[in-house]
């Protein structure tokens, strides 16, 4: 007999329907599966085997097939272990398949026939419920997780008995629900503030204006001056998350299973400070069966990277496409993926190897060949691509010394809102720009217009520091992010000087 029972897969950081069926003939008792499994949906067919029968079953000595459909699109995890024994038990028989065509099934399965968590459910959910599926059955470990998706019942499952009981109509189980408004409403308490920072005003005023307009920050300055501290404070001035930001952002932790424990989607911005031992694929994305990488990790969030200058080369380089585009994409011979990758990437770097050049209080120990090869590590085309450039000296005793807070982050998350919410009706008619930072040349031409002194001022500022087209387009996009800060309809000519002190650290091409 044949049965048939609806699963899923994950293609990049989306869902796809999976269609596992099984036939049971006559024959010399063999489990095969096909469909291009990969080594764990291999395995599954001891797991199956023992679950079935330690769940009071009777597992059928026959000749058994099972085939995952579409079979060209490789099938990776442990998920189809509990679909397996479903279709093996309708297929016997043992299970009405009335209700098989309207539910998906997912979870891996422990010999003992209890359910385990998975990987990949909040993509899978959305999928089935897309499908007009009338509900999916998961690991109850995952339940909070696809409840997030409205509009398709979520049923939590312990045991395999428990699926093969509520398939049947032998028992009810509520379906799980989550209230989404509390999930926002519950933030998590940052443990950082911005007051705790003092000094550097003209640091924190940079990165209000970073976070007001999702543009890309590089810090230079000495050891020990705050760039790792100020920079850990940036999500604490940015917008909350939208649901549908928060929604792009936990499908890729749901594909990596790196949801906390009890969280079925993440409300807070995240946070992502790799090592810069990290390897391309690490950073991008990557591997035989393409991952995310930690620039998927930090979408619509901050990636961070301390010591600058100490990344390889060619783990640099492979940043220009997610700065360029919000996306990357890893192409195999076979298929290519894409995986969402828009952030604010926030750097800081030493001025020269020893760190004290232009420090007043240290002497540099440097050579001008070993300045000049430790500059060169960054690439131009790399630099253009980072909006706000600024230098971030040691700070002074009598600030750190000075026991009045600084402007704490609540009053600067304020004035970021404003400043968003400006763009926000701006860009209101685009699907893909939703700050100045993403503007494109026709945005920048239609939003950017100068009058004769601002253009005049940027023509000389240009020509002076020797700055590229693109630099020349950063400029005016963080003019206009600081005329938003400030209110403004037009973007002026003190506008422009401010944001032409944003690219005067930046070294000649």
């Amino acid at each position: 007999m044949l049965a048939k029972v609806i699963s899923g897969a994950v293609i990049g950081v989306d869902g796809l329907l999976v269609e596992v069926e099984t036939d049971i003939a006559f024959g010399l008792p063999t489990f095969m599966t096909v469909g291009l499994p990969e080594g764990a949906v291999r395995e599954s067919k001891d797991r199956v085997k023992a679950a079935v029968k330690n769940s009071g079953y009777e597992f059928p000595n026959r000749r058994i097939t099972v085939n995952l459909a579409p079979a060209d699109v490789k099938k990776g995890g442990a998920g189809y272990d509990l679909p397996m024994a479903l279709g093996i038990l309708a297929a016997s028989e043992t299970l009405p398949t009335d209700n098989l065509s309207s539910y998906m099934a997912v979870g891996e399965l422990s010999l003992d026939g209890s359910v385990r968590a998975t990987h990949g459910v909040l993509p899978m959910a959305l999928a089935a419920r897309n499908a007009n599926l009338a509900g999916i059955l998961v690991p109850e470990a995952n339940a909070h997780e696809a409840a997030v998706v409205h509009g398709i019942q979520v049923i939590g499952i312990k045991t395999m008995a428990q699926a093969v009981e509520f398939l049947a109509g032998q028992r009810t189980i509520a379906p799980t629900e989550v209230d989404l408004d509390r999930l926002f409403t519950d933030h998590t308490v940052h443990e950082v503030d911005f007051a705790e920072v003092r000094g550097q005003e003209h640091v924190k005023r940079a990165l209000e204006i970073a976070a007001a307009g999702g543009h890309n920050v590089l810090m230079k300055g000495p050891p020990g001056s705050g760039k790792t501290m100020v920079a850990r404070r940036l999500p604490t001035i940015l917008p909350d998350l939208t649901f549908e930001e928060s929604l792009e952002t936990t499908k890729i932790y749901s594909v990596m299973g790196l949801l906390p424990e009890g969280r079925g989607l993440l409300t807070v911005r995240p946070f992502k400070a790799p090592h810069h031992t990290i390897s391309d694929a690490g950073l991008i994305g990557g591997g035989q069966q393409p991952r995310p990488g930690e620039v998927s990790l930090a979408h619509n969030g901050v990636l961070f990277l301390d010591e600058l200058a100490e990344f390889k080369k060619n783990v640099l380089e492979v940043l220009r496409q997610p700065l360029e585009d919000g996306s990357v994409t890893i192409a195999r011979a076979a298929s290519s993926v894409n995986f969402p990758a828009r952030f604010i990437l926030v750097a800081a770097m030493n001025p020269c190897p020893c760190g004290y050049l232009g420090d007043p209080g240290h002497e540099c120990q440097c050579s001008p060949l070993q300045i000049r090869r430790y500059e060169n590590r960054l690439s131009g085309p790399l630099l253009d691509r980072i909006d706000i450039h600024i230098e971030v000296p040691a700070v002074p005793v009598r600030d750190l010394t000075d026991r009045h807070d600084g402007e704490p982050s609540i009053a600067i998350k304020e004035r970021v809102n404003q400043a968003r919410a400006i763009q926000m009706a701006r860009y209101r008619r685009s699907k893909h720009i939703h700050c100045n930072g993403q503007m494109g040349p026709r945005e920048i031409k239609k939003h950017c217009a100068l009058d004769g002194p601002s253009f005049s001022l940027l023509e000389t500022a240009v020509a002076r520091l020797g700055l590229s087209a693109r630099a020349y387009h950063r400029i005016l996009k963080i003019g206009r992010t600081i005329a938003d800060l400030a209110g403004s309809e037009t973007v002026g000519a003190e506008h422009i000087a401010e944001a032409v002190q944003y690219r005067r650290t930046e070294r000649k091409q």
